[in-house]
């Protein structure tokens, strides 16, 4: 395209990038900090955020961010946005493609990628830029769309180059034996089980949901969650470790789903994904395993246990 330049961002940027997500999203992005220019520039001068636009001519048409906690080795590629008009150039692709060689820079061990699930156009960009899709994520935001329905989310992940996340090397139980065998091949396996950091349980609230991160699932646990009111939307991040076969078996009994797996940001391990209280519909999605992963969340539990 005639007098694109791909560069850095400058606090100047500000303004123009808060107006670009005003332009395309109206008020309904999840990321409240796109509607504050200081906040925006806050996220820069403190090394949260890295970003790149796309300018042509005087104006600001795209944008993209490699967004990294202090603590964290891990970055994750997001904010990515295109005006209409540029569409179909593959300027996302061109913007992610340069944060994934400054993630290398800032020696981050692996990049992730949220990817919507109301159209198809960030999907297919992940996989053009090598994220291979982990996960999903039900119900997980406030839809950026407008759309009545929250806006459900597949991970992507990709380890940088000089790193590797291998899963555990377990026997797969046979509900998830595919897909799973599936991402071990992508990333293979390691005897030795990544040690756990931070406290062994985390609740918090986020957007009408529950999010619940467990070091393991012993009998305790299990029958304390089966008693949290069953009209909450939860969401369980689990240690992927020993007992992860009958962790899928025994949610499921009290109504979770199974829906893949998720880098842990606190260290080089695995999570696994559960969901239950998401709203029942159909999505078509890009990669076939999360497409069959999604579907099998669509149907029933296989024993719904009363609440007592």
């Amino acid at each position: 395209m005639d007098n694109l330049t791909l560069r850095s961002y400058r606090s100047a940027d500000a303004g123009a990038v808060s107006r670009l997500f005003r332009e395309i999203y109206g008020e309904h992005y999840v990321q409240p900090h796109v509607y504050l220019p200081l906040m925006i520039n806050q996220n820069h001068g403190d090394g949260t955020w890295h970003s790149l636009v796309a300018q042509i001519g005087k104006k600001i048409l795209g944008h993209a961010t490699l967004c990294r906690s202090v603590e964290s080795q891990t970055a994750e590629l997001a904010l990515s946005v295109v005006h209409p008009a540029t569409r179909g150039q593959n300027i996302a692709t061109q913007l992610g493609t340069r944060l994934l060689i400054h993630a290398q820079a800032l020696r981050c061990r692996g990049v992730t990628i949220k990817q919507v699930t109301q159209h198809d156009y960030t999907q297919r960009m992940a996989e053009r830029l090598g994220f291979c899709s982990t996960g999903l994520l039900l119900d997980y935001v406030p839809s950026p769309f407008g759309e009545p329905l929250p806006e459900s989310i597949v991970i992507g992940f990709m380890p940088i180059d000089g790193y590797r996340r291998p899963l555990p090397a377990l026997l797969w139980p046979e509900r998830c034996r595919e897909f799973m065998e599936h991402l071990s091949e992508v990333y293979g396996t390691q005897e030795k089980e990544v040690p756990w950091v931070g406290a062994p349980i985390h609740v918090e609230q986020r957007f009408m949901r529950y999010d619940v991160t467990l070091e393991k699932l012993d009998s305790r646990l299990l029958k304390q969650l089966r008693r949290l009111p069953r009209h909450w939307m939860i969401s369980i991040r689990l240690r992927l470790a020993t007992g992860f076969a009958s962790a899928v078996e025994n949610l499921s009994k009290i109504g979770f789903s199974f829906t893949g797996i998720a880098p842990n940001d606190r260290c080089d391990g695995w999570l696994a994904l559960f969901h239950r209280g998401y709203c029942a519909r159909t999505l078509q999605l890009h990669c076939p395993h999360i497409q069959r992963l999604h579907d099998q969340a669509q149907q029933p539990a296989d024993e719904a246990v009363a609440h007592s």
